[in-house]
């Protein structure tokens, strides 16, 4: 239907084209000829002054001796002809037949040009043609082939548990008399819950991929639109065209977007995202399990769906993809390193080791940045040196050795980082320090990098407050150093992420005596949610911010005290900082004991507790890495 509307535009199109060419073309002598009346035309014939004449219906063209070109109108009664013969006049006459046809076009011009415009507006209100002027309720699922790149299972690592759960899916598609002549009916439906970049895409792909059966996707903002009933015809649409091409996999990202739980928009039940979901519902109940439509949705705001929606008989499978361990991420990266040369110091092993919380996204982007880092200098294969600049450079973002900074503002930066580093080398439960640099990235003027030794799954309260005092010892080392009154503003950063660990132990984690084992998180942020209603008295807001300052306070207090007991240590790391700009793990070691940070290797170093140096922290460097200490730029003029 879509390609016919089009061929129909372009015929229009055509049509007015050919009209106009006609009304110009045929009257392009009349516009250059000069009309007069016809006594004069018979003055001149007579005279002898007239040379030749054409004759249109009741039309007279015709030229005098002089050249000029002249137009008049014949009476019905005249007889021009003979008048024309009588005195030599060369006379032609044009045929008729299709003047009555422009004449019909001439006259439907204005009404084909407004219907070619109202196509045209249409048309680029619903997408330049996807759907055409009428349109609005056909569905925008794409249909993806095997000219679009067949996955596999072999393609999805690191989520073995989530495949697990999909494999039987895959064996209905393949076979579905194993399962039906025993009685068992397929999961109508399957939903991937997983924090974003953990592959729900790709898996969802893979089964259809696994099957050999065709692949329909679509996200859920496609099927809301700025009319109401748009969303509720494209997703019966959307089944009709899955039923015809049974059996297949029909997969909607983002369900979200369309699945919302009910009554809580400003629209109420005329609502058009509210109408598209119950007609959701409606059609996932209205097709058997065994018609071989399987609806496949991916979605990372699982709280936010509608009940109804989940229930079994419609989303019968949840299927958590999470966040890779370290043996699903060395998987990840060896599938996405199989088009990628790599040097024989490359060990996947201790790269997916040092890059605890990655997702599969977060390692495909590791290994482009370590190719395109390689292909930079010139070299034909990836090293492993090449995995560390990519890793510094996803990890804390591009060096910006061109920003120009005094020689004041190096000295605090590397006061200020030695104190993160000072403070989390001398509390047991922080993670092991990875990297202190004083050259800005990203949007900060220098940075201390921890990372945990395995995945942290949970934290207990004293590790929370030992991360925090290493959060906070930034700004207790300029004070140190400076005095209160000289304090900058580099310590902003270190303080939204130590108010934020301090409010999650009191508001979620039940951390704090005082307030008690209640989750006060969604009224005090102001949330309604499932707390509608739910009010907190003032003392309890009190009790709350008081018990958030003393967490803070207690931090600060103790990153103080460690600075003021190890200030030598201090003072050394801070000059080794200024002089090297960066150090690692073991370098910091060696030069807080008044060490060159390159000497060899010696039987003092404890070097059992300091990560590799391939080792990449738990976050991305928009958030600051786990345990990071960044100074922020002070403000300029």
């Amino acid at each position: 239907m879509g390609n016919a509307r089009n061929i129909a535009f372009w015929v229009v199109l055509f049509l007015l084209i050919l009209a106009l060419f006609n009304l110009f073309s045929g009257g392009g002598s009349t516009l250059q000829s000069r009309e007069i009346s016809y006594s004069d035309f018979v003055q001149q014939v007579e005279s002898n002054s007239v040379s030749s004449v054409t004759i249109d219906g009741e039309q007279i063209r015709y030229r005098s001796n002089d050249g000029s070109d002249y137009v008049t109108v014949k009476p019905e009664d005249a007889r021009v002809t003979d008048l024309l013969i009588a005195n030599d006049v060369t006379v032609r006459a044009e045929q008729q037949e299709q003047s009555g046809f422009q004449a019909f076009l001439l006259s439907l011009l204005p009404f084909l040009l407004l219907i070619g415009v109202w196509i045209y507006f249409m048309n680029r209100m619903q997408g330049g043609g996807k759907g055409g002027a009428m349109g609005f309720g056909k569905s925008k699922a794409k249909l993806l082939t095997e000219k679009h790149g067949r996955v596999t299972f072999d393609d999805v690592a690191g989520i073995d548990e989530a495949k697990e759960e999909l494999e039987e899916i895959v064996e209905f598609l393949r076979n579905p008399q194993k399962y039906s002549r025993l009685g068992g009916k397929i999961p109508k439906g399957a939903l991937l819950v997983g924090p974003p970049g953990t592959g729900k895409t790709l898996l969802a792909r893979a089964i259809a991929g696994e099957a050999g059966v065709p692949f329909f996707t679509i996200s859920g903002s496609d099927f809301v639109e700025m009319f109401v009933g748009v969303g509720a015809s494209r997703v019966r649409d959307m089944f009709e065209q899955a039923k015809k091409n049974a059996p297949c996999i029909v997969f909607i990202d983002e369900i979200d977007a369309v699945g919302r739980n009910r009554g809580s928009g400003y629209g109420g039940g005329n609502d058009e995202r509210e109408q598209t979901l119950n007609q959701l519902l409606v059609e996932m109940d209205g097709f058997e399990a065994n018609e071989g439509v399987i609806i496949v949705a991916a979605t990372n705001r699982r709280d936010v769906l509608d009940p109804a929606l989940l229930r079994p008989g419609r989303f019968d499978r949840q299927v958590m993809v999470g966040n890779p361990d370290i043996k699903g991420r060395e998987k990840i990266l060896a599938v996405h390193a199989r088009k990628t040369p790599l040097g024989p110091d490359v060990d996947l092993r201790i790269i997916a080791r040092g890059t605890p919380g990655f997702s599969g996204a977060d390692l495909a982007n590791l290994v482009n940045e370590a190719a395109l880092t390689a292909a930079r200098v010139g070299r034909r294969f990836v090293t492993m040196d090449d995995f560390e600049s990519a890793k510094d450079k996803v990890m804390m973002g591009a060096e910006r050795r061109s920003m120009v900074l005094t020689a004041e503002q190096k000295e605090k930066t590397a006061y200020h980082e030695a104190g993160h580093a000072v403070v989390g080398l001398s509390l047991p439960q922080c993670d092991p320090v990875y990297k202190a640099t004083i050259i800005p990235r990203g949007g900060a003027l220098g940075m201390v990098v921890s990372l945990p030794e395995i995945d942290r799954l949970n934290w207990h309260k004293s590790e929370c407050e030992e991360k925090m005092a290493m959060t906070m010892a930034g700004k207790a080392a300029e004070i140190i150093k400076y005095g209160a009154e000289n304090v900058s503003n580099g310590p902003a950063g270190d303080i939204q992420q130590a108010s934020a660990l301090a409010r999650a132990m009191v508001l979620r984690w039940g951390m704090s005596d005082k307030v008690g084992n209640i989750d006060y998180s969604e009224a005090h942020e102001g949330y309604q949610g499932n707390t509608a209603g739910l009010s907190v008295s003032a003392h309890t807001k009190e009790t709350i911010e008081d018990e958030v300052n003393r967490f803070i306070t207690d931090a600060y207090d103790r990153a103080f005290q460690i600075l003021t007991d190890r200030h030598d240590d201090w003072e050394r790391l801070a000059q080794g900082l200024l002089e090297y700009e960066t150090l690692t793990g073991e370098e910091i070691k060696r030069v807080m004991k008044g060490q060159p940070p390159h000497a060899g290797d010696s039987s003092d170093d404890e070097s059992d507790d300091t990560p590799s140096v391939t080792a990449i922290p738990k976050t991305k460097p928009k958030a600051k890495p786990e345990g990071e200490g960044g100074m922020e730029p002070e403000p300029t003029a």
